[in-house]
């Protein structure tokens, strides 16, 4: 399961949002974020549902390979509305059984924070996956440039953070081959207390330290042996180029975000 992973892969379709510049996916997904906090009647949720949806069919991204991305995420939020059900007591009460009450409160606030949860998550993994790492590269140091004025290493601080993405994916893949190496030798990762099973996932830190050590050591000896020496001097061989698909997307999610403001007071 750990391999299904959707953060930090890149799934190449002739999508729109793939045809946009990686500065305004950013940008754009930035501000949604920020948008999807801002909703907190059941309209601006819907319009949220449907916006997502929306953008989930533009980039054409097979919905089978999203879902499974997104299932062993499904179970925190399940946990995080069920928390939200018992704890939460505000509100008119709707309904009581036996030790259960479930106030009115309680349940806009679980599914509120479910929809945030899934929406936010599905938002920042497309553009991950219509968007090429070398290009997240690019946006990420264009976005930081003027860092540059207070001498903060800009075109550093971006190959880092599209590393870190592009190397989610290979670690899950990774853990998932351990514990499957582990449990053919008789480890239980599965059932028992659940203190026995944390004990049980501390066998899994060595290796996978060791690997990641590895890896980072492979990654660095490549990149010395090409000629890297930093952000210092080096030209593109790609230009980002914002056209006008690029401000009508901009343009889209600001109008987007003033509806949902204005909805908010209804």
């Amino acid at each position: 399961m750990l391999q299904n992973v959707i953060i930090g892969q890149y799934v190449s379709t002739s999508s729109i949002l793939h045809r946009l510049d990686p500065r305004s996916k950013l940008v754009s997904v930035f501000l949604l974020v920020l948008i999807i906090f801002l909703a907190n009647n059941w309209l601006t949720n819907i319009l949220i549902i449907l916006f997502t949806i929306g953008m989930v069919t533009l980039s054409r991204v097979p919905l089978s390979f999203i879902y499974k991305g997104i299932r062993p995420i499904l179970w925190l939020v399940l946990f995080t509305f069920i928390l939200h059900l018992f704890l939460t007591r505000e509100g008119e009460v709707l309904f009581r059984i036996g030790f259960f009450t479930l106030y009115e409160e309680a349940l806009r606030q679980g599914v509120t924070i479910a929809i945030r949860l899934i929406t936010i998550i599905l938002l920042t993994s497309l553009v991950t996956l219509t968007t090429r790492p070398i290009d997240l590269t690019d946006g990420l140091e264009s976005l930081f440039s003027p860092l540059k004025k207070i001498r903060l290493p800009a075109h550093e601080l971006a190959l880092m953070m599209s590393i870190a993405l592009r190397f989610i994916p290979t670690f899950m893949q990774e853990t998932e081959k351990i514990m499957k190496a582990q449990m053919a030798r008789g480890v239980d990762f599965t059932s028992g207390p659940i203190g026995q099973r944390i004990k049980a996932l501390l066998p899994l830190l060595v290796p996978l330290f060791i690997s990641a050590f590895n890896r980072a050591e492979d990654l660095a000896l490549a990149m010395e042996s090409r000629g890297y020496r930093g952000g210092e001097g080096r030209t593109k061989y790609r230009v980002l180029l914002w056209n006008w698909r690029d401000t009508i997307a901009f343009l889209f999610c600001v109008s987007f975000g003033i509806v949902i403001i204005l909805l908010r007071f209804i």
